[in-house]
């Protein structure tokens, strides 16, 4: 994962403040073919996973919650040439609007009472293929979302803010017009 010295231009930007989103959707996969449920509100459990969820203490920790947009189900709907795609049928955890996810891979950030970390990219399986059929893999290529591992445990809800913690943001040197114009 790329990170950026706070005290230069592309630092700055990096952690400049964002736009909060909001949780729309919670998914939870309690075996590898089960069925998943969608329940209004999860339990997040830190260091170990949400309960109720297959992944729960799996992959060093890295993969205890997946996360996708639902901006990013539009264009993958968009490229299959689908009115639709359902967030089950990624077997994501959380679905977010209004908040580029790519933006949190590195970061904290808190959705309810929990608080979690960006850790990674949720790249496509070739699962894809066989859910969508042809074209299925590169169509969610690049907007799979993220991973996130859980810091702190809490409770998330449907309708939750997603925001970022801006935890020792740099904030004696401006962005000047000269770092943001690229024109």
């Amino acid at each position: 994962m790329t990170t950026f010295a706070p005290d230069t231009p592309l630092g700055r930007l990096v952690a400049a403040q964002m736009r909060a989103g909001r949780l729309e959707w919670i998914g939870l996969r309690p075996s590898r073919h089960a069925e998943m449920t969608t329940p209004v509100e999860a339990t997040l459990v830190a260091q170990t996973g949400i309960v109720g969820d297959r992944y729960r203490t799996s992959r060093n920790g890295t993969r205890q919650v997946t996360l996708i947009a639902a901006e990013d189900l539009a264009a993958i709907s968009a490229f299959l040439g689908r009115d639709a795609v359902a967030p089950e049928l990624l077997r994501r955890n959380l679905v977010t609007r209004g908040i580029n996810l790519i933006a949190l891979k590195g970061q904290r950030f808190r959705i309810g009472t929990a608080v979690l970390e960006g850790s990674g990219d949720c790249a496509p399986c070739s699962q894809m293929e066989e859910t969508f059929g042809l074209g299925g893999y590169n169509a969610v290529r690049g907007r799979g979302g993220i991973t996130a591992r859980i810091l702190e445990s809490g409770t998330v809800r449907v309708g939750d803010a997603v925001e970022r913690i801006q935890e020792g943001l740099l904030r004696s040197a401006p962005l000047t017009r000269e770092f943001v114009d690229v024109s």
